[in-house]
């Protein structure tokens, strides 16, 4: 190995060679229903443990790491070596990633997020957990232009702000259209079984279930314990049972967020917060989208806060639109409004899922207006604000076409007068040198 290199965690061929056993199991198991019998099955599974350790290890042994002032170099390849190096200055995100498995033996995964990669690059699996954490540490200080080694840069401390109770999560799942939709169709087949006396149609509840079941399973089990943190280097999320994922958000990498209110949680005041985060691609966009997953609307203004210092909708008028819309969304064409200040654009729309979106005028990347047939007759037009990639898609419908027009221009000019002001993202400030001691008169 070079000099400065280092190796992933020694246990790492025994997670790698596991992957490998589970293909086999599950490649024997589909051959278990043909002509094979149950000892070539039970062979082919026995010869994949080893088979699975030995490469794992041979793939350790060929990889490792190097952290420098200016990027991360890793080094991979068993037949094919590969050489690639992460530039910090572009580091989007730092998190922390705890499989099931690789819990059970205190190990944990880095993965990096990269402005304009198309997935985690470089990911280092695995690392002792607190390997992780202090090579996540190291990483966010040398994005920063921080010089740290590996022993001085101890992880940021952090404030927690607030906690998602279990019996919240479990309510919230409750109260989704998901469990809802799934009881009215039960119970539609039950009361047909039993007015007809036929109860094979029971049957079909079972494969809907193995269906619906898992769903509302992992909208628990993955915002488990869901924790907000506040700390210099960012927001910090932490959640999830069998898969624990510690995330840090850094300042300046929210390009719109949007609060979610379904008609069932509005008796208990709650709602939801996605946001689009840069860097993410993907299914690290979806995990990462969700920064509150249900609470009170206090404490999704405290995370909107942290997130969007300047963001005040309460001053904020939200003018409607005109009544000719009606014929385009007859539902919910009252519920549609929009408004601007000097920092923010704020849309709402949505009857029975009432969502706001908001959206910094610096993030900006492009506004355009779209008309189809109906809105020239009607002389309606909808302004969309593009941002990165992600859940939020910030769009103004059916609004009057020169009110529209007057959008645009005004999100334009505000957009260039907050990319002259706003301060330059980065992940922790570096601390303030020490003032020069005065001299005594």
């Amino acid at each position: 190995m070079q000099e400065g290199f280092r190796r992933l965690h020694p246990l790492t061929p025994v997670l790698r060679g596991w992957k490998f056993f589970a293909a086999a199991v599950a490649l024997a198991v589909q051959q278990s229903f043909s002509d094979l019998g149950l000892g070539y099955v039970l062979l082919v599974i026995a010869a994949s443990i080893p088979v699975g350790i030995a490469y794992g290890y041979v793939s350790w042994r060929t990889t490792h790491f190097r952290i420098g002032p200016e990027d991360l170099r890793l080094e991979t390849g068993v037949l094919f070596k590969r050489s690639r190096r992460v530039r910090l200055d572009r580091l989007q995100a730092v998190d922390v990633v705890r499989p099931l498995v690789a819990r059970a033996l205190g190990l944990a995964e880095l993965r990096l997020e990269v402005a304009g990669g198309s997935s985690s690059e470089a990911p280092l699996a695995y690392l002792s957990e607190r390997a992780a954490h202090q090579l996540r540490a190291e990483l966010l200080a040398r994005a920063a232009g921080i010089e740290h080694d590996e022993e001085s840069a101890p992880e940021a401390p952090e404030r927690v702000l607030l906690t998602v109770p279990l019996s919240r999560l479990i309510e919230a799942q409750v109260r989704s259209s998901l469990f809802i939709g799934a009881v009215v169709v039960i119970a539609v087949i039950a009361v047909g079984s039993l007015l007809s006396g036929e109860f094979a149609p029971l049957g079909l509840a079972i494969p809907f279930a193995l269906v619906v079941v898992p769903g509302l399973f992992q909208g628990i089990a993955g915002q488990f314990d869901f924790t907000v943190a506040e700390s210099p280097d960012g927001l910090r999320l932490r959640r999830g049972l069998l898969e624990t994922r510690a995330q840090t958000v850094p300042p300046g990498r929210v390009q719109a967020v949007r609060l979610v209110e379904p008609w069932l949680w509005r008796s208990r005041g709650w709602c939801r917060i996605e946001a689009d985060v840069a860097g993410y691609v993907g299914e690290g966009q979806a995990q990462a989208s969700v920064l509150l997953p249900v609470g009170p609307r206090a404490d999704a203004l405290r995370v909107l806060a942290l997130v969007m210092p300047d963001a005040d909708l309460s001053t904020i008028n939200l003018a409607g639109v005109p009544p000719g819309a009606r014929w385009l969304d007859p539902f919910q064409w009252r519920c549609l409004g929009a408004g601007m200040d000097d920092r923010i654009f704020v849309a709402r729309r949505g009857r029975l899922r009432r969502e706001t979106d908001i959206f910094p005028h610096e993030k900006l990347q492009s506004v355009r207006l779209s008309q189809g047939v109906l809105q020239r007759r009607l002389g309606l037009a909808t302004l969309h604000l593009d941002t990165t990639p992600g859940p939020v898609l910030v769009s103004a419908a059916h609004r009057d076409e020169q009110e529209a027009r007057h959008m645009l221009d005004a999100a334009v000019e505000l957009a260039r007068r907050a990319r002259a002001t706003v301060r330059p993202d980065r992940w922790m400030r570096p601390p303030a040198p020490p003032a020069a001691p005065t001299e005594a008169p």
